[in-house]
């Protein structure tokens, strides 16, 4: 590299500003992390799957409110068949047993009723059991779903606490940070600052790093010797730009230069 086309085209800024630009760079970095952190909270896919869960447990338990509710509906009508069968076949045993049917022919005849009414109770009754023991199961089924929604709605309250108590702590560390950037920025020159931001755009947050041991604290690569030679001949208020990853380098006294 021509150390003298380096000089002209670099910026200058006083060594103590660059070196702030570590401090900030630091500062901006735990913020990343922390607005990282906040945005990829364990609570929020947890939350996310609980809730898929919980909206396809309670699609069950309505389906099992609308069987409960449809069987006992039917329940209700077969107990009102029995019921009328019943007292029917009442009626015409009362007239019986009082002597108010006479003729032998309405008697003969009044007796095959009954046993068909009979017939009909039987057969209702285990119409009536069978519906019964489907209401059962399903409202077992009811109350089995109803318990699980209860659970996930217990289980989304804590998560979502849990979450909001994450993320007023982590609010409240942004802020801390952001009061302590504040007068770290202060002191660094409006060019270098502006190459310090448009840098952190691009390269994914890190715009900076310190020259340590012959290696950019940025990318995390060793110097070339002709690369060192140039900064070592550069004056101190020269801002450094990495060849290789094009990061301002900050010198300092364990560059190893």
């Amino acid at each position: 590299m021509d150390s003298t086309t380096h000089r002209r085209r670099a910026l200058k800024a006083d060594p103590a500003a660059q070196l702030a630009l570590l401090d900030l760079q630091e500062l901006d970095s735990r913020a990343d992390v922390l607005r990282h952190q906040r945005a990829h909270l364990p609570e929020l896919a947890q939350i996310a799957e609980l809730t898929a869960t919980r909206s396809e447990l309670d699609g069950r338990r309505r389906d099992a409110q609308i069987a409960v509710d449809d069987l006992t509906a039917e329940q209700v009508k077969v107990d009102a068949d029995v019921e009328q069968v019943k007292a029917r076949r009442k009626r015409d045993q009362d007239r019986m047993d009082q002597g108010l049917i006479a003729n032998p022919k309405d008697l003969e005849r009044m007796q095959g009723e009954l046993q068909s009414l009979q017939r009909r109770i039987t057969s209702l009754e285990d119409d009536e059991l069978e519906v019964m023991a489907r209401l059962e199961d399903a409202q077992k089924d009811l109350d089995a779903l109803t318990v699980q929604v209860g659970d996930a709605d217990e289980r989304l309250a804590e998560l979502s606490e849990a979450r909001d108590t994450r993320t007023r702590e982590l609010d409240e560390e942004l802020r801390t940070v952001a009061a302590d950037r504040e007068p770290a920025a202060a002191g660094i020159p409006e060019d270098l600052l502006a190459l310090y931001e448009r840098l952190r755009a691009s390269k994914g947050g890190v715009a900076v790093g310190a020259l340590r041991a012959r290696e950019c604290g940025g990318c995390r690569l060793s110097l070339d010797p002709a690369e060192l030679s140039a900064i070592r001949s550069a004056p101190p208020d020269e801002v450094i730009r990495h060849e290789e990853c094009q990061r301002i380098l900050v010198r300092t006294p364990e560059s190893g230069l």
